[in-house]
């Protein structure tokens, strides 16, 4: 049987809605559980109405829209992916994958063909870690596993924390912090999960996608600091000073030398200090500075490889106290787990690629991807990465149409297998 094609021009409406729905006038920001979020996922929904899915949300607001299948006790079969967006974001990252799962259900729909489990394309809440200094909120609060502590995490722009946050928008933030479960492992076959990639590895080697193989965790001090003592920068001799300036410049250098120590012993990393600052109130031209702030983003597919260059930080940091006077406080340490995924599916994707005269290679995912949390929840899990020019991040992804239809062929075609589709003269109406 021939998996019916998508629906790539319901697709091309979709994405011209989402950039007017979140253009900022730069770029596009759909702030998680605020105004740009919500109105995301009320275009999905309301999409899948007109489409007949049935359409719910779990007590965090995440959205479920599911074709029901033949045999409902079935496990289902899910696709999807997160709708909000950094701010000055891009129009791709994340909602690719809820459009696309959209769009596949479009042309089975079409097609007159029903599933033999439910097919369910998840729109994910809060995957941003951006907003809220916390990794996977929606996916994690899916399967109950979000700490009760999290609730308490502060929105960067608002200063509100996400319980404030949630129940503004109607969601049940006692539940989650409960841990109600609205999925559990036994009850989901597969997560498969369209991306763009945010990095320049397909563009480069001229594929229009790839297969994912493993998705890097982290570990990350958001708020670190180096706290040495301000002095007259003309009066005050070297080997008096207490130089915070120096100090973090020093640990920055020392790390891209670990950094480079462990890639050479076959460590598979990167390191990332993204923000570095002095205090613009006290400090000045003629100043020794007294303290920076700085943040610090460990990713690596290895537990082993994180903690490795994690103690090598330390370390430094110990030994330039000593060297320098001052004190480095990393303060709360943040991250998300590493993870694999599913072999079984890696080669269900790759086939379904070759078969249709795109072969998609196999690479890592450097970032963060919820299907982490699918997959160390113990759910089959796998992702498809489409080609996108520029990066992510920014306002200037560039997926084209022609990639995406080719990817969400193949999204299409694994997840009808797995679903186990079957042909009809037509669906009931809903």
């Amino acid at each position: 049987m021939t998996v019916p094609a998508p629906d790539i021009g319901l697709a091309t409406t979709l994405f011209a809605r989402l950039r007017e729905l979140a253009f900022d006038g730069a770029g596009i920001t759909r702030d998680t559980y605020g105004a740009g979020e919500q109105a995301a996922h009320d275009l999905m929904a309301a999409t899948a109405h007109a489409l007949g899915l049935e359409v719910r949300t779990d007590a965090a607001l995440n959205l479920y829209l599911t074709l029901p299948g033949r045999d409902r006790a079935l496990p289902a079969v899910m696709t999807g992916s997160h709708l909000d967006s950094v701010p000055l974001g891009g129009n791709y990252d994340g909602a690719a994958g809820v459009v696309a799962g959209l769009a596949v259900l479009a042309g089975w729909r079409a097609a007159g063909q029903v599933p033999q489990h439910d097919v369910t394309v998840m729109s994910i809440r809060a995957e941003e870690s951006a907003w809220f200094p916390v990794s996977y909120i929606g996916s994690k609060a899916a399967f109950g596993l979000l700490p009760a502590e999290a609730l308490s995490a502060c929105r960067f722009d608002t200063g509100q924390p996400l319980r404030e946050h949630l129940s503004r928008h109607g969601g049940r933030p006692d539940d989650v912090a409960r841990g109600v479960a609205s999925l559990r492992a036994e009850a989901i076959d597969c997560f498969v999960e369209l991306h763009i990639e945010q990095g320049p590895v397909l563009l480069g080697d001229g594929h229009a996608m790839g297969v994912v193989t493993g998705i890097c965790g982290s570990r990350r001090y958001r708020r670190a600091r180096a706290l040495g003592a301000y002095a007259h920068s003309g009066a005050t001799p070297r080997l008096h000073r207490r130089d915070a300036v120096a100090a973090t410049a020093a640990l920055i250098h020392g790390a891209q030398q670990d950094w480079a120590a462990l890639e050479a012993a076959g460590h598979e990393l990167t390191l990332t200090f993204g923000q570095i600052d002095t205090d613009a109130h006290q400090s000045d031209l003629s100043k020794v500075a007294g303290e920076v702030a700085f943040c610090v983003d460990i990713r690596s597919r290895s537990h082993a490889t994180l903690a490795a260059m994690d103690d090598r930080l330390q370390a430094a940091a110990a030994a330039l106290q000593a060297s320098h006077g001052v004190v480095f406080d990393f303060g709360v340490r943040s991250g998300s787990e590493p993870a694999e995924m599913n072999a079984a599916l890696r080669q269900a994707l790759s086939q379904a690629a070759a078969e249709q005269g795109s072969p998609a290679p196999a690479l890592p995912s450097g970032a963060g991807h919820d299907s982490a949390t699918f997959a160390n929840a113990g759910v089959p899990s796998a992702m498809l990465f489409v080609r996108n020019a520029h990066g992510s991040h920014n306002p200037d992804e560039a997926m084209a149409t022609a990639d995406f239809a080719a990817a969400t062929t193949v999204l299409g075609t694994v997840l009808g297998q797995r679903a186990g589709l079957s042909i009809t003269s037509a669906l009931p109406a809903r």
